[in-house]
């Protein structure tokens, strides 16, 4: 088993070392479970390992500051002002975004195999909840950047609980962090079988990894936003798209 420690509510300087070595890879809490971060190749390539996940699912791009998005991903100003709504009020989002040239000039090439799908995009995510944000930002500030998936057996969640993440996890990650009450006190109404384990995730992008064209306010335009998967806050934030695009769609289980 990997060493645990409890979050005290402060950043977690110990997971940062971790992810600054060659191969790190850590287990952190976030608002719908636990995830895996890792922040190069090596790592990548423990995480699918441990997951036994098959390698053409690209690993999530967390994102600690509207800032480092900035930087990675190519934006609209409408994506911009959407991601920023979001932002303000602390909802998770991730979304499915080109890189930007900066962002790839960033991005290890033996990196970008496992990051990026056969397009070219990744899913970009903020505001996935205090523990992990603190690293990431700590490591941006320093240009990492760090990659992560849920922290449970593939196809299998891992109920919000550290010990729902299972032993082949356990075993192969350098630390964990438990905070089994900051999970629940994101959902503090719902059980481990009725808690959101996944954050919502929009994809900005065409059938080719193009980005969708501004709206203007114009309607019918396509193609347009999809929200490819619901999860935690479906309705704060289908409130944001209606609010930001008079056309998007809802195709829940889209392939990414």
């Amino acid at each position: 088993m990997s060493t645990h420690i409890p979050w005290s509510g402060d950043l977690a300087a110990d997971a940062v070392d971790i992810l600054r070595t060659d191969g790190g890879m850590i287990v952190s809490p976030t608002k719908v479970g636990y995830i895996v971060m890792v922040s190069d190749r090596d790592g990548l390539e423990r995480k699918f390992a441990a997951k036994s996940r098959r390698r053409s699912k690209p690993a999530v791009v967390l994102c600690g500051s509207l800032d480092e998005l900035r930087t990675l991903a190519r934006l609209t100003p409408e994506i911009d002002e959407f991601f920023q709504r979001h932002w303000d009020d602390d909802i998770l989002l991730g979304c499915i975004l080109p890189w930007s040239d900066t962002g790839l000039a960033l991005l290890d090439d033996d990196a970008r195999e496992l990051a990026t799908d056969a397009r070219g995009t990744s899913c970009f995510v903020a505001r996935f909840g205090a523990p992990g944000e603190q690293i990431a930002r700590a490591l941006w500030d320093e240009r990492r950047i760090v990659f992560a998936s849920s922290a449970n057996p593939s196809g299998l969640g891992n109920r919000g609980l550290v010990s729902g993440i299972g032993d082949a996890i356990d075993d192969a990650a350098d630390l964990v962090i438990d905070a089994d009450d900051y999970v629940r006190s994101v959902q503090p109404d719902a059980s481990p079988e009725t808690r959101y384990e996944q954050g919502v995730m929009v994809s900005f992008v065409d059938a080719e990894g193009r980005l969708v064209s501004e709206q203007r306010g114009e309607r019918s335009v396509t193609p347009a936003p999809v929200v490819i998967r619901a999860g935690l806050d479906i309705d704060r934030i289908m409130s944001h798209l209606a609010r930001s695009f008079p056309s998007w769609d809802f195709r829940h289980g889209e392939c990414y």
